[in-house]
């Protein structure tokens, strides 16, 4: 019998020491349909019923491939965005956009760096194309830049820079941005992912923060990439569809890496109708950040510490092992995310879910708080 694990290619052999993800390792197929699931940082409204509309009628011609270059979503993303077509690649997810970074830019000998308690799919990305990645230290629950930028050598490629910051939801403001790419040198590319943009906006208008200038530097050509994604507030996660607004060469150079039909025309299609559907946005953000307030005084009064929120899940500190906290809080019918694997066992990423669920969930935390385990862990 062939051993496969001989046939294996050596970034495939030096994957086999990570787990594949947190996420994949979380059982939400067999938790039941009443359970509140808040773990993935969905939208909780669920999709605009004009993308529910749009997917249905292009179920209607799934007999035929997909338009491979996504034309009318890219035009109309080009629109919105006030930048050029060929700037802009359409993926299946915003994740298909990091490999394909990858594949193109790196391999072995080369490296990427990003923060510690940062987005896993920079790793396995990196990793899965020969390379090595390169945590810098956070400042505190922040991602620290200029521990970033000591990193940097002749072997560096990429940088990604998650913005906000998933799991911690801190943000970098624009002017620190700024400072940080005028001072990375030019073999080497930024990728900034902002696939919480639209939460950390509406925020910063509302906190009068400048948050994020990221497409001039793409209208500029310089060497940044800005990642966005249908999945969170668009409520379209099931259907994988992101994008990368990347200077126009680069642009070439990852579309020719890409498979052909990636993306499927029902996804197009629903994104397609949920960028004309405002009302649906106005509305997640609204409720996103009221409810957020509510979780925050809510968790704070039960002696939990909680980071102020620019994205649409919370980080929280409950003061004890969070994998046992987290698996009691599924005992009451709620899915949370503990974060042991990002370094942070005393830590749970909570998603802002409806008026409801909140509820629900801050029932079950006060019920757990009152009957705490004899594990305490501190200082995370």
């Amino acid at each position: 019998m062939t051993r496969f694990f001989d046939l294996m290619s050596l970034p495939a052999r030096e994957s086999l020491g990570f787990s594949s993800s947190p996420s994949a390792n979380h059982d939400r197929t067999n938790a039941g349909s009443s359970m509140i699931r808040l773990d993935a940082n969905e939208n909780p409204f669920g999709p605009s019923p004009l993308a529910v509309e749009a997917a249905a009628a292009a179920l209607n011609i799934s007999n035929l491939y997909p338009d491979d270059d996504s034309i009318p979503l890219r035009r109309k993303l080009a629109d919105v965005h006030q930048i050029p077509g060929e700037q802009i690649l359409i993926t299946a997810g915003s994740t298909q956009m990091l490999s394909l970074l990858c594949q193109t830019l790196l391999g072995p000998g080369l490296n990427a760096i990003t923060s510690e308690r940062s987005f896993v799919v920079y790793g396995m990305a990196v990793r899965a194309s020969g390379a090595q990645i390169i945590e810098a230290p956070m400042r505190g629950d922040h991602i620290d830049l200029a521990a970033i930028l000591d990193l940097i050598n002749e072997h560096t490629r990429l940088i990604f820079l998650a913005n906000p910051n998933n799991p911690t939801g801190t943000m970098l403001d624009a002017e620190s941005i700024e400072q940080f790419i005028a001072e990375v040198h030019r073999h080497v590319v930024i990728v900034l992912d902002e696939a919480y943009y639209e939460f950390a906006a509406y925020f910063a208008e509302r906190r009068k923060v400048n948050y994020s200038g990221s497409l001039d530097y793409v209208r500029r050509t310089e060497n940044v990439v800005v990642l966005r994604t249908f999945s969170k507030v668009h409520g379209l996660a099931g259907l994988l569809i992101g994008y990368g607004m990347v200077p126009a060469e680069l642009m070439g150079y990852c579309a020719r890496m890409r498979n052909t039909f990636s993306l499927s025309s029902v996804a197009q299609a629903a994104a397609l109708a949920a960028t004309a559907d405002q009302d649906h946005v106005l509305e997640t953000l609204a409720n996103n950040a009221e409810q957020a307030q509510i979780l925050g005084v809510g968790l704070s009064e039960l002696g939990f510490h909680v980071l102020p929120t620019w994205a649409n899940f919370l980080y929280c500190n409950v003061v004890q092992e969070a994998a046992a906290f987290a698996h009691r809080l599924r005992e009451h019918g709620i899915s949370v995310r503990p974060l042991e694997a990002w370094g942070a066992p005393g830590c749970i990423r909570v998603s802002i879910g409806t008026p409801q669920q909140n509820d629900a969930f801050l029932h079950a935390a006060q019920e757990i708080a009152r009957r705490p385990p004899d594990t305490r862990v501190v200082g995370q």
